[in-house]
């Protein structure tokens, strides 16, 4: 089964939407393989946004990340990396369709409310990051009625 990684942003867990969003990915019938609360560092936020270090809006990306506290997680499911980028809805709020986390809870695109891999590849090296030990291995008891 394909893993993705999404970070609910500090906005998103002021907000208190930190719940409403573990459950959209629940009720979709994906699998929650890792989560932690985390206060990111500097260099830790930088590490995880090297690939936009060179884009005018990396420093106050990364000042956001590091303004308050963030829930990364691991999700576990078939085509989990593309379908939650459509849980998750577009990058810019405006764009995002009623019904996705950023149409329904964001207004700006600097207030987004959360991050999901955009690639398996980009989902490989970012778990790895943000949880070295790797997933916690289980399986839920209702994998065999999502899953043929």
């Amino acid at each position: 089964m394909e893993k993705t990684f999404i970070m609910i942003k500090p906005d998103g867990v002021q907000r208190n939407l930190v719940g409403e969003i573990i459950g959209r990915f629940e009720k979709k019938g994906f699998t929650l393989k890792g989560l932690k609360l985390i206060n990111v560092d500097h260099a830790f936020a930088e590490k995880h946004y090297e690939d936009l270090s060179k884009k005018p809006f990396f420093n106050g990306l990364v000042e956001y990340i590091v303004s308050g506290p963030v829930v990364a997680m691991i999700w576990e499911g078939k085509n989990v990396v593309l379908t939650g980028r459509k849980i998750i809805g577009a990058t810019n709020p405006s764009d995002s369709a009623p019904g996705t986390i950023r149409g329904d809870f964001a207004v700006e695109i600097g207030r987004n409310v959360i991050h999901g891999s955009d690639s398996v590849e980009s989902a490989q090296k970012e778990i790895a990051l943000w949880f070295p030990d790797g997933p916690v291995n289980w399986q839920s008891s209702l994998h065999s009625w999502i899953y043929e």
